[in-house]
């Protein structure tokens, strides 16, 4: 967990620093010839307006619809004993209309949290597997990843908009070529940084994984209900999975990678009846995983870890 924690804190540390770098060399040299401040402020506007009218928008695409106790007491029941035990206000409850098995939360903070579920997962999983899906949901509230991954995704949103401004309009009014070094190396940094908040965002999913159990959850009920959600998904047609192809990062894995996940996962599963249970989930922890160059290089371009990593750092967490 304090490796977690460290490797946040220096990946932060790491992204101010490149913003830091590339201000003290425009500020100093070459503010005189382009007006880069304009499109820092037009990044940080653009991060204000997502994050205001973000909940909305996923309301939207997701076709969510928020509902009362009487109207799925199970559901309720839960959160709500979970959102006590985390110590946090009671969220929003929706019902995604879709089929894609799942979960997501969202919102402005912890005060404006909304859990979700679709439509497709509520009569795929078991109470406890439930349960422990809904509490690395809340944990990501708890944490304020919705509001941590906004604010440093606008770092290489700068990043881009200074590029683009030293690469096209900067050469005409300035004879150097300076101005194209700085931008192609803005846009190494706009490369660089954004997969930076790519691992921002795995490291959160490890944080709300541990986050669940936390709150009591058993880790072979998370890792059974990881592995249903990615059978769930890899019946979907391809049709049904592009649908929330822009928003899979909010969900609790990659619907996307379900196909080559399942591959993977299935043989935790010995004794095949669908689940992975305590047992099967010790006779990972004795196992070396090995990822290939492929594998490696997806995970370093995802918003989520790799399936058999996560499931496998769930057997070092206590109930």
């Amino acid at each position: 967990m304090w490796s977690l924690q460290l490797r946040m804190w220096l990946l932060v540390t790491v992204l101010l620093g490149f913003i830091y770098a590339i201000m003290v060399v425009i500020g100093t040299q070459f503010l005189h010839v382009t007006g880069f401040s304009f499109y820092l402020i037009l990044s940080l506007v653009i991060m204000f307006i997502q994050y205001m009218l973000g909940p909305k928008i996923v309301e939207w695409s997701m076709r969510v619809k928020y509902i009362k106790r009487q109207d799925n007491p199970r559901l309720f029941q839960m959160v709500e004993s979970l959102s006590n035990r985390a110590n946090i206000p009671m969220p929003k409850i929706g019902i995604a209309q879709i089929g894609i098995p799942n979960a997501f939360a969202f919102g402005r903070g912890i005060r404006d949290g909304r859990v979700c579920v679709t439509q497709g997962i509520l009569s795929l999983l078991g109470d406890d597997e439930l349960k422990a899906v809904l509490g690395h949901e809340l944990s990501h509230i708890k944490n304020r990843d919705v509001l941590t991954i906004t604010i440093l995704s606008v770092i290489p949103m700068i990043m881009y908009r200074i590029a683009w401004q030293f690469l096209f309009f900067g050469r005409r009014r300035d004879s150097r070529g300076n101005t194209v070094l700085i931008g192609l190396a803005a846009f190494g940094f706009y490369f660089i940084t954004n997969l930076l908040v790519l691992y921002a965002s795995r490291i959160r999913e490890y944080f709300a994984d541990r986050g669940s159990v936390a709150l009591g959850n058993k880790p072979s009920s998370l890792a059974s209900s990881l592995y249903k959600l990615v059978y769930g998904s890899a019946r979907m047609s391809p049709e049904v999975l592009k649908e929330s192809e822009g928003l899979k990062a909010f969900f609790l894995n990659d619907p996307s990678k379900a196909r080559k996940d399942i591959s993977e996962l299935s043989h935790l599963d010995l004794d095949k009846n669908g689940t992975i249970d305590q047992k099967e989930l010790e006779l990972l922890q004795g196992r070396k995983i090995a990822l290939g160059f492929g594998d490696r290089m997806m995970e370093l371009l995802s918003t989520h870890p790799n399936m058999l990593k996560r499931i496998k750092r769930l057997c070092e967490y206590k109930a």
